[in-house]
């Protein structure tokens, strides 16, 4: 397993972005504390995705902090990314785990019990658990699991692999981030509330404390 620092894992779209450099957004987000980087981007064509993906690699150049593509496989490999996040739809984990090769961060999406439980045989290194509260930022067609519902896929998930990393998904702010940490996620997957303000490193702040603060309060 290829093991992430999920704590602050911020999601850079450029429907977020009004027009600001991705590169520069994602910069002030690792000042801030963002611990991964998550591309999406459903509008661009490939070869602005790959460019725009290479950027902000070279912003993270020498951080620590990888850079997953969200679902393009392809723009992942041509973009020289540490790895890529699929969801339900996307290229299978198995698929995706043979083109990226061992030492890729391969993220999966899951939603349900069934997820869940595949989710455990799969080889993917963690995944991300959401619709956990509403959100504006993606088309969503489930209800918000909330914290109980993300605490029994959380606990889905660990039943044969015990210590497999989850990251919590959609709605999560600076006001609902502990409880998502208090009932097992081991970090956020966030967008509006990391780079929908104009300060985006002070938001990246206030939020990386909140989890940090979170993540001593429950293994205290």
């Amino acid at each position: 397993m290829n093991h992430a620092d999920l704590r602050l894992y911020g999601l850079i779209d450029p429907q977020i972005a009004r027009g600001r450099s991705l590169a520069e957004l994602t910069r002030a987000a690792v000042h801030g504390g963002a611990t991964l980087i998550q591309y999406r981007d459903k509008d661009a064509d490939t070869r602005t995705m790959i460019e725009r993906a290479r950027a902000i690699r070279d912003v993270l150049t020498g951080t620590g902090v990888p850079l997953l593509i969200n679902d393009r496989i392809d723009v992942a490999l041509a973009a020289g990314a540490d790895g890529a996040h699929i969801g339900q739809s996307d290229m299978h984990a198995t698929d995706a785990r043979a083109l990226l090769g061992p030492n890729a961060i391969i993220g999966l999406t899951i939603n349900t019990g069934a997820h869940a439980l595949e989710a455990q045989k799969l080889p993917i290194d963690h995944v991300g658990i959401g619709n956990v509260f509403p959100t504006g930022s993606k088309d969503v067609t489930t209800p918000p699991l909330g914290p109980d519902g993300l605490t029994r896929l959380i606990t889905a998930c660990r039943e044969s692999r015990p210590h497999l990393p989850v990251v919590a998904i959609a709605g999560i702010t600076a006001d609902n981030a502990a409880s998502v940490i208090a009932v097992g996620a081991d970090g956020i997957a966030v967008i509006s509330s990391l780079f929908g303000p104009d300060d985006v490193t002070a938001a990246a702040r206030v939020l990386r404390q909140v989890v940090d603060d979170a993540l001593n309060a429950r293994r205290a």
